[in-house]
């Protein structure tokens, strides 16, 4: 009598997952640019409103429904403003005072920042809370005793009242102490210290090409903040022929009985240049040392 032999069961085959994980991918990848496109272009409509503004004049401005394209009235708007302010003449000073400004918080806030960050001295603690104290002081507070000590080095009315102030400040130390602690390793230090390094030399050599990211962020905002800075040079800027580029584009308004906004807005249109230049710049510098720290 034959006998049969029983056979095992065949497994079912096994679908894949990995074409929905691709297709899910793919569907959060677009909707994460898409998001990103519309951010960037909600975040830009307000230069490229003031843009088309400086084309037009006050009553094209005002005109309903507004007009989203560029008029005929830029030239018309650059001549009346170059009639009314020394325009060039308050660029060179704004740009002065935040360059020398920038410069010397770079210097000063790095050089406190590394010793608050990588040294112990007696009072280091106190120091610091004094120095966060003093942050948290608004600047409005600080005017009149400001403009007092200005007037008493006779300093009132020049350059130097806008640029010494403002040499170092607590935020720049704060932001850099927080930096280099975590970017700039002991053993970093120690190692120059072997070679024989000096103070200086450890802060030249070692800490600067290290934080180079943190300062490049911190050269921005000191740079934009002083370019923008209108209540203390108001303030402290006596002489007509020493005022910063903020000051005169507010002489602008009514200069001619009525406020002429198509001019306002080219004089604002074109001291936005150096501000795009100073931030490309910082941000190429950011983007790239922080791509050779990935590669180390």
């Amino acid at each position: 009598m034959a006998t049969t032999e029983a056979r095992p069961a065949e497994a079912e085959p096994v679908k894949s997952t990995k074409p929905k994980l691709i297709e899910g991918t793919r569907r959060r990848g677009i909707a994460l640019h898409a998001s990103l496109i519309v951010g960037v272009l909600l975040s830009a409509f307000p230069f490229y409103w003031a843009v088309i503004m400086s084309t037009h004049t006050s009553t094209d401005i005002f005109s309903y429904p507004p007009k989203l394209l560029p008029g005929s009235q830029f030239d018309d708007n650059i001549s009346k403003l170059f009639d009314s302010i020394d325009f060039f003449g308050s660029m060179f000073n704004s740009l002065l005072v935040a360059t020398s400004v920038t410069f010397l918080v770079l210097f000063f806030d790095s050089l406190a920042a590394f010793v608050f960050a990588k040294f112990q001295f007696p009072g280091k603690r106190v120091l610091f809370a004094v120095m966060m104290a003093i942050f948290m002081v608004p600047a409005q507070l600080q005017a009149i005793p400001q403009f007092v000590i200005m007037a008493n080095f006779g300093w009132i009315g020049s350059m130097t009242s806008l640029i010494v102030p403002a040499a170092a400040n607590a935020f720049g130390i704060f932001w850099m102490r927080q930096y280099m602690k975590s970017a700039i390793h002991d053993e970093l230090l120690d190692a120059s210290k072997l070679d024989g390094a000096g103070f200086m030399r450890q802060y030249w050599h070692v800490a600067l090409p290290v934080v180079r990211p943190g300062l490049a962020f911190l050269g921005i905002f000191t740079f934009m903040s002083q370019w923008n800075d209108y209540a203390w040079p108001l303030i402290a800027l006596t002489n007509p022929d020493n005022v910063t580029l903020q000051v005169a584009l507010s002489q602008l308004n009514g200069v001619h009985g009525t406020t002429d906004y198509g001019m306002v807005m080219t004089g604002a249109v074109l001291a936005l240049i150096p501000l795009l230049i100073v931030f490309a710049i910082g941000a190429k510098q950011i983007i790239a040392d922080l791509g050779k720290g990935a590669i180390r």
